[in-house]
């Protein structure tokens, strides 16, 4: 009778002790994943740019002040003043889970330039060329975006500035009927700052914890404006008077640096 009590009691603690050495094996083993680096948008921040960009002109007479209102107005042709840009832009941004916002003033020089032989001007027609040079604009916008960690895409919309310089020179033809005149010079200027809006969509890409790389194009929306341009000598004394329409594509490279909160860790 001991035997077999002995026999019983040792096989349950058997048991007992494989059951619990099986459970203890099977017991999940709870591991913290790795912080995953969330990069923070938010913040002020200063940068530069550089590229270029084409401002399409439309060029068309209305009047002198020596003859007068044309009726109807000639027109005298269009080109596309092209070249390069730099500049610098500030701005401040906040962000919302993955929505940023922002807010930005851009100042730019500017080398666009281009020109088209006037088919009717009062004049003879091949005399003379209408010549259109961007020296600076400004952009003042606001951003939406959205970020994909420390990539950002957003668009931006708001107000543009554009001062531009406008002239008439000489063509073969027309330094050949004044006499003494060049080819090239000009007989007649005018200048003018425009405000129109801005559209533009851009790509960015924070590369450290406080700095981004951007690729962003932007169309300005200039409008249609009345020009007044004066003669020079060998011309009379005379004020022409123009209605020149203007629309920019420009495409910059960017980078920012934001004094920012760094990356943030997030569990």
């Amino acid at each position: 009778m001991k035997k077999w009590v002995v026999a019983v009691t040792s096989a349950a603690a058997f048991s007992g002790t494989a059951m619990a050495a099986d459970m203890a094996a099977k017991a999940p083993v709870y591991k913290a994943p790795p912080p995953v680096a969330i990069y923070n948008w938010s913040g002020f921040y200063v940068g530069l740019n550089g590229g270029g960009g084409s401002s399409h002109e439309c060029w068309t007479i209305t009047a002198t002040s020596l003859f007068g209102p044309l009726n109807p107005p000639q027109a005298e042709g269009c080109h596309d003043a092209t070249g390069g840009t730099v500049g610098g832009q500030l701005g401040y941004r906040w962000q919302v889970t993955n929505w940023v916002f922002g807010l930005e003033a851009q100042g730019n020089w500017a080398d666009f330039s281009g020109s088209n032989l006037i088919t009717a001007a009062g004049g003879p027609p091949g005399a003379l060329n209408d010549v259109t040079k961007m020296d600076a604009f400004g952009l003042f916008t606001g951003q939406i975006g959205y970020a994909f960690n420390n990539v950002l895409i957003y668009a931006k919309g708001g107000a543009a500035v554009a001062h531009d310089k406008y002239s008439w020179t000489l063509t073969p033809l027309g330094a050949g009927l004044l006499a003494g005149s060049i080819v090239g010079q000009t007989i007649a200027a005018g200048s003018e700052t425009r405000w129109g809006g801005a559209a533009g969509a851009g790509i960015e890409f924070g590369f450290a914890p406080n700095w981004s790389v951007a690729l962003e194009y932007d169309h300005l929306f200039m409008g249609t404006n009345g020009v007044t341009q004066n003669s020079f000598p060998p011309l009379p004394a005379n004020t022409y008077f123009h209605n020149i329409s203007q629309d920019v594509d420009i495409g910059t490279v960017r980078v920012n640096y934001r004094f920012g909160g760094p990356v943030v860790a997030r569990y």
